[in-house]
């Protein structure tokens, strides 16, 4: 086995990071773990619902399908997109140093971005940063949103199987259950989410979501240490009425539901693909679809 001196390593992990455009300088800057925190959980979140299956065999099945699928708050998704942006941000070089460039020009820079977060829009390198954060988001929701079309279309062909048209012996009880799948989102990994957001991205068309540019404004205030200041830009009015109305979708959806194959349906349409959409829309502005 060929062995490399730790100067070579040194060198191949250097080229590495250059060929990605991330560097040692992008590597060493974290949101700070509030912000961090909230990222990680919404990269745990997306990644579980991205993997719900469609191979519904039984209602056991689709009541684990729903757990996961409704195993959000509302509005810690919302921050978690916007903290997710950020960490996407901070792994683009030539954002880092230039913050910290024009930190240095700019005295209360971090004041500004915690009161305007879209003036870091015009820092430099912000546009290649917001296109690594818009790829980003689209990443996690474009699975959710297969998973999504796979159960609506599940909805429609298990009709004929015998377990799917008996009703919940405990509707009430099912839709509790489902309300309640918030309290047990999954856990959160910082390590899965540095490795989620170092994955590069495309150039930004256009003006950013509003997400994006406030993830963009979390990464810079990272940069500058002031990472707490950036807490109270972690909302997002539009993206957050989006997903609150795909989560009482869900609920009146289940309420009205009969037997387990509408069950289905109230997980593909509202549970996943709206949710999906919601997420689309932060990456990449309002998502318009027909029908």
């Amino acid at each position: 086995m060929l062995k490399l001196s730790w100067g070579w390593t040194a060198s191949l992990a250097l080229l590495a990071g250059c060929a990605t455009g991330v560097t040692s300088s992008s590597q060493a800057v974290r949101l700070d773990r509030a912000a961090e925190a909230r990222a990680a959980a919404f990269e745990s979140y997306t990644r579980s619902a991205g993997g719900v299956p469609a191979n519904f065999e039984r209602a056991a099945d689709v009541a684990r399908a729903l757990d996961v699928a409704a195993a959000y708050e509302p509005k810690a998704l919302e921050g978690g997109m916007i903290a997710y942006a950020g960490a996407a941000a901070l792994q683009d070089a030539s954002f880092v140093a230039g913050v910290r460039k024009a930190a240095r020009a700019q005295p209360g820079l971090a004041r500004r971005l915690a009161a305007n977060p879209q003036a870091a829009m015009d820092l430099p390198g912000a546009r290649s940063a917001a296109g690594r954060a818009s790829a980003a988001l689209a990443r996690q929701a474009a699975p959710i949103d297969r998973a999504g079309a796979a159960a609506t279309k599940a909805s429609y062909t298990i009709q004929r199987q015998a377990w799917s048209q008996a009703a919940s012996p405990d509707p009430r009880g099912r839709l509790a259950r489902v309300k309640s799948a918030a309290s047990h989102a999954p856990g959160s990994d910082p390590a899965r989410l540095y490795a989620a957001v170092a994955k590069g991205g495309g150039g930004l068309r256009g003006s950013p979501s509003p997400v994006v540019a406030r993830g963009v404004a979390v990464a810079a205030l990272s940069v500058l240490g002031e990472g707490g200041r950036a807490r109270s830009l972690l909302a997002e009015p539009r993206s957050g009425q989006c997903l609150r109305l795909a989560k009482l979708n869900l609920h009146q959806c289940l309420a009205s539901a009969g037997p387990a194959y509408e069950d289905v349906y109230c997980l593909g349409r509202h549970g996943l693909s709206e949710t999906a959409q919601c997420v689309e829309s932060a990456a990449r502005g309002p998502v318009r679809r027909a029908g």
